[in-house]
């Protein structure tokens, strides 16, 4: 997707417990005191009808979803999400701060899924017209740190993806951690394990740095 705007949008990544929401909020109270505008929104959702298969992944029925399905439904989710929420934003001039974006199903469904990442891209690439944020923040946190916040977050209580176990979610890491590597214009690698504020630094000054602002 070439997409012509004034607009900036900007996906925050990682593996579950890395802090994704609690940055993307305090991105957003630092790009408005900027005087930016900016739209807060997260993946799966975003809109009335990607929020409702948001509802369907995260507890689903019976027995749950099969890798291909759960795939297809995270790229209807984002499909309608980029088509009635993303895309307006930017056309509008905004920056749009994500929790979540394709490169968490390109880790998820095509590398810990075993979907194999054409198969995501291609999706994609159908489903939102291959649309890439200007800048990808992935935030990585060790396998021990993780462990802790989640405990300290969820208790027992997971949802069906967050839930899986570590080996899965190792593997989810390294599967972003290779997408990362692979593409570090697209890219910034945040070390996640510091304090929030630390964390926040770093985010801001890959975005000034990457984005010119």
């Amino acid at each position: 997707m070439v997409l012509v705007s004034k607009g900036k949008f900007i996906a925050l990544e990682g593996g579950e417990g890395a802090g994704k929401s609690t940055q993307a909020r305090l991105l957003v109270a630092a790009l408005e005191a900027r005087g930016i505008t900016v739209d807060l929104t997260r993946e799966p959702g975003g809109t009335p009808g990607a929020e409702a298969i948001r509802e369907l992944l995260l507890h689903p029925p019976g027995e749950g979803w099969g890798a291909e399905a759960e795939a297809l439904l995270f790229a209807a989710s984002r499909s309608d999400h980029v088509a009635r929420r993303i895309v307006p934003a930017l056309e509008r001039g905004e920056w749009v701060i994500s929790d979540r974006f394709v490169d968490s199903s390109r880790a998820y469904q095509g590398g810990a899924g075993g979907l194999g990442d054409e198969t995501i891209t291609a999706l994609h690439q159908i489903g939102s017209d291959g649309l890439r944020p200007n800048l990808t923040i992935l935030i990585e946190v060790d396998a021990a740190k993780t462990a802790q916040r989640l405990a300290e977050r969820d208790g027992d209580a997971s949802d069906a993806i967050g839930g899986r176990d570590a080996a899965y979610h190792q593997e989810v890491a390294q599967s972003f951690h290779a997408l990362a590597k692979k593409d570090p214009d697209g890219f910034a690698i945040i070390d996640g394990s510091g304090s929030a504020d630390d964390v926040h630094s770093a985010i801001m000054a890959a975005i000034d740095d990457r984005l010119g602002r």
